[in-house]
């Protein structure tokens, strides 16, 4: 007999479960899941995380950094890979 698998997970599950991985792991205060994209073995989430708090907060230290969850919602990898200031904006692709 086969064993029946749980449902998998939305996505606004594994966003929350980002932002809870990346407090534990870095300390730091997250701002919000830039991206969640499922793959074939779990999912991919980008946490945008407050990494410097300066004055004025328009000079604070920004970080991107990428999450790998698999079907569970287990970590398998996380890496910091982007640092910006939050006056700088997000460029994509090279342009401003």
């Amino acid at each position: 007999m086969a064993r029946e698998l749980p449902p998998p997970l939305p996505a606004q599950d594994i966003a929350a479960l980002a932002l809870r991985v990346i407090t534990q792991l870095t300390g730091k205060k997250p701002l919000g899941a830039t991206s969640v994209l499922p793959t074939d073995d779990g999912w991919t989430v980008e946490v945008e995380v407050v990494e410097d708090r300066r004055i004025p907060s328009t000079t604070d230290m920004l970080a991107l950094y990428e999450v790998v969850l698999d079907l569970d919602g287990e970590l398998l990898s996380y890496r910091r890979t982007r640092r910006y200031s939050r006056g700088a904006g997000y460029s994509v692709g090279g342009q401003s």
